[in-house]
């Protein structure tokens, strides 16, 4: 498994196995897990103060393999190399399965008040309905944490 920074030339095939609704926002970089020529995974890292986990995807076929572990290790260490000691990223109070993953990350509830998110959000792919409650996790990333 390798992880890269997203390439114009691969725009197209990892979209398709995976979408890219973060493409076009402006201030980050997708990083993709590739198993042999076939994108596995990515994650949308926006480069924000703190940075941000966004838009993690695993392939169906490549799930429980410790794909979304390796990509969120990457962000940590782009945003490392960027000079960033924090690092944050919003989940939904019920995905349990997020949760295990940051959890097992060494992300921790920052202990912000849940928002609920709800209504009509346009991503790059089209609109799409919300209605979650979300809560911010971070984590360290200074090298005493790590």
């Amino acid at each position: 498994m390798k992880i890269r920074v997203l390439k114009a030339e691969d725009v197209e095939q990892v979209g398709d196995a995976l979408g890219l609704a973060r493409l076009d926002q402006g201030d980050g970089f997708y990083l993709v897990a590739w198993r042999d020529d076939e994108p596995a995974g990515h994650l949308h890292l926006a480069l924000t103060d703190p940075p941000e986990l966004q838009d993690v995807q695993v392939g169906a076929g490549h799930r429980r393999r410790g794909v979304a572990t390796m990509l969120v290790a990457a962000a940590e260490r782009e945003a490392r190399a960027r000079g960033f000691t924090r690092i944050h990223v919003d989940v939904a109070v019920d995905n349990h399965p997020a949760q295990a993953l940051y959890r097992t990350c060494g992300f921790s509830d920052i202990g912000l008040a849940p928002r609920p998110v709800k209504g009509t959000i346009v991503i790059r792919t089209g609109p799409i309905e919300v209605d979650d409650v979300l809560v911010t996790w971070g984590k360290d990333l200074t090298e005493a944490s790590s």
